[in-house]
C-alpha cells in the first residue's frame, strides 16, 4: 500500500478546526465519492468494514482517500446476510449495533455518514458525556 502523505481525515479535520477553516465543498464530494466506491467494492465482495471512522480514512499525496484498518472486517455469510458481533467505534456505530441487533452493510453506510457529517461540521453528529447518553442519542436518531 502506498504512503498516506497527507495523514488521515481526522488529522485534516483537526487542522481545519485549529485554523478555523472548513473543507472546500469539492473535497467533501471527492472524499464521499471515493469512500463510497471503496465501500461498494468491499460490499460487492461480501466484506463489511465495521470500523469506518475518520482515523481509518487515509489521504494520499494526491488527495485520494483510502479506507484502512481492516482489523475487524468480516466476510458476510450469504445465507444469513446479517452480523451480530458488536464492533467498531461508538461515535460511528449504527443504531442496530448499539441495540445488539443483527446488522448488515447499511451499518457501514451509517458510519460513513457520520464521517461525512464530521468532515462538514468539524464535530461528530452524536456527542454525550457517557456511553449511556451516546446510546440514547444514536438510537433515537
Amino acid at each position: 500500500m502506498e504512503y498516506a502523505e497527507k495523514g488521515d481525515v481526522l488529522q485534516k479535520i483537526e487542522g481545519h478546526f485549529k485554523r478555523q477553516t472548513c473543507f472546500p465543498e469539492y473535497e467533501l464530494w471527492s472524499a464521499m465519492i471515493q469512500c463510497l466506491c471503496g465501500l461498494k467494492a468491499l460490499h460487492d465482495l461480501n466484506v463489511m468494514h465495521r470500523d469506518i471512522k475518520c482515523a481509518n480514512i487515509l489521504i494520499s499525496g494526491k488527495g485520494e482517500c483510502k479506507l484502512a484498518d481492516f482489523n475487524v472486517s468480516k466476510v458476510v455469510n450469504q445465507k444469513e446476510g446479517f452480523l451480530y458481533t458488536q464492533t467498531g467505534t461508538p461515535y460511528y456505530a449504527s443504531p442496530e449495533v448499539w441495540k445488539d441487533n443483527p446488522y448488515d452493510f447499511k451499518s457501514d453506510i451509517w458510519s460513513f455518514g457520520c464521517v461525512l457529517y464530521e468532515m462538514a461540521c468539524q464535530r461528530p453528529p452524536f456527542k454525550a458525556n457517557d456511553m449511556n447518553g451516546l446510546y440514547k442519542k444514536v438510537v433515537s436518531a
